[in-house]
This record gives structure tokens, C-alpha cells and sequence, in this order.
């Protein structure tokens, strides 16, 4: 659980995601349109991926990729990305996070 924290402080926008997901490659995909460049830290290539997913899950990430955190907190999984991005929000939590600049 400490891991997951301090790899989700560490930039302004951070996605936890496993490689062959293709929501998580639409996430990226999404904040990259957007201009943010976040850090992607994939769970399947990480060898502490396992602890990693199970610490997710325990904050409530179901499913436990992709984990969008912006600012240090968590946004949310995949759903909840899009729900933002459509209601215009999104982008300002990235300006807001210093993610991106207008």
C-alpha cells in the first residue's frame, strides 16, 4: 500500500495498468490526447505487480486496472475517467494537478 502512494505522488498524474488491457491502453491514450504525459507504472512487468494490484483493490479499485491517480488521490478506474472526460472536468483536474498547462 505504501508503494502505491508514493508512486502515485511522484508525478501529477500517474495510471496503474497492465499491458494487454485495453481500457488501460485507451486511458493513456486519452490522457496523451489531452497532453498530459503521465507516469504508467504496468503491473504485469513490475515484479511487485501482484502486491501491487491486490493494494489496489484494497482502495476500492474494481476493476483494480487502470488506476487513475491525479495529484496523489485517486480518480478512479476506467468508468470514471470517461465520466470526467465527458462532463469537461478532467482537464481541469490535469490543469489544476499541473499535469498540463493551458
Amino acid at each position: 500500500m505504501d508503494r502505491i502512494g508514493e508512486l502515485a505522488s511522484k508525478k501529477a498524474a500517474v495510471i496503474f495498468t497492465k499491458s494487454s488491457c485495453f481500457m488501460c491502453h485507451s486511458i493513456k491514450a486519452l490522457f496523451y490526447d489531452i497532453g498530459a504525459s503521465p507516469a504508467i507504472h504496468e503491473l504485469d512487468e513490475d515484479p511487485k505487480g501482484k502486491e501491487m494490484e491486490w493494494a489496489l483493490r484494497s482502495l476500492g479499485c474494481n476493476p483494480c486496472v487502470p488506476a487513475v491517480f491525479i495529484g496523489g488521490k485517486y480518480v478512479g478506474s476506467c468508468k470514471d475517467v470517461i465520466s470526467l472526460q465527458v462532463d469537461g472536468s478532467l482537464k481541469q483536474m490535469l490543469i489544476d494537478a499541473k499535469a498540463i498547462w493551458l
